[in-house]
């Protein structure tokens, strides 16, 4: 049953909400490719990155709620298609659903659903280019949108996204993701209330792909 246009305002920061903690977890490429360990920096990783044209991958996810001062638990799938096609399903402990594709944001639950663009939806949109940057190696959206901090080696790196729009960062504080070569492992995302979520994304082979 579709939501109503006119959505209350605390109904709407709650979608949206929900929304950010779910794209913590779109990052679903998976690759078997390394990078060479000279010369090693954003240039390298994303070069390599845009390689990788779809991928699906399992998650786990702890996410954690300040204000309910607990620690939630979900876990799924996740499906990655070039250029900006991202879904995550989540199975446990109930179904749901968040799709992105362009411009547009889709969310399911139960009954429900919400569509949204994400240009309406700024604090949803900064976790979306940060992992869509990173997946399709955009180094220049990356750099374009956030203060960006590479570490580690080609084999195990992380690379830390600060938004460059303050406002922006009043909602998001930072987005990690890190991995090993060209294979997404980890995404963790910080909002500036102090929630946080890690998830953490166990590559599929194209053989057990659903």
């Amino acid at each position: 049953m579709p939501m109503p246009k006119r959505t209350r305002v605390p109904e709407r920061r709650a979608w949206l909400r929900r929304a950010a903690a779910l794209l913590a977890g779109l990052a679903a490429a998976a690759a078997t490719t390394t990078i060479a360990a000279a010369g090693f920096d954003l240039a390298q990783l994303t070069a390599q990155l845009a390689r990788v044209k779809s991928g699906e991958a399992t998650f786990t996810e702890k996410r954690r709620v300040e204000m309910l001062d607990r620690t939630l638990e979900s876990s799924g799938r996740l499906v990655f298609r070039a250029p900006d096609t991202f879904i995550r399903e989540t199975l446990k402990p109930r179904r749901e659903k968040l799709e992105v594709s362009g411009n547009v944001l889709t969310m399911s639950l139960g009954d429900r659903s919400r569509t949204l663009q994400l240009d309406s939806a700024p604090e949803a949109a900064v976790i979306v280019e940060a992992v869509r940057g990173t997946l399709t190696g955009n180094r220049e959206a990356l750099e374009r949108l956030f203060e960006c901090a590479l570490s580690g080696s080609a084999e195990r790196w992380s690379l830390d996204l600060v938004p460059r729009d303050l406002r922006l960062r009043g909602q998001v504080a930072s987005v990690r993701v890190s991995g090993r070569g060209a294979v997404v492992r980890e995404v963790q995302v910080l909002l500036a209330d102090g929630d946080r979520s890690t998830m953490t994304i166990e590559p599929l082979p194209a053989s057990a792909a659903p």
